[in-house]
């Protein structure tokens, strides 16, 4: 399942994901720090929706509240609640 999720508070400006049941198949970002964006998702890929939010919900970059990784954690649980639906 696709979903197309508008960040908050970052660089990059939406994140693609693709979910199979509770887990990530594939994560695309757009915008923000080029290196970062392309280990995050080799990182989190064939893990649950819950482990990554585990992992990295809450982080904040430079003291703006959120991060490229927290907004992954929002766009992974708001995907999987759609797909749920």
């Amino acid at each position: 399942m696709g979903y197309i999720y508008k960040t908050k508070g970052t660089c990059s400006s939406q994140i693609e994901v693709e979910l199979d049941g509770n887990i990530v198949k594939d994560v695309k970002f757009t915008g923000g720090c080029n290196g970062n964006l392309q280990a995050i998702p080799k990182l989190v890929y064939g893990m649950t929706v819950d482990e990554v939010v585990s992992r990295i919900s809450g982080i904040s970059c430079n003291g703006r509240g959120t991060s490229c990784g927290d907004q992954l954690a929002k766009a992974l649980t708001a995907a999987y609640e759609a797909s749920r639906a």
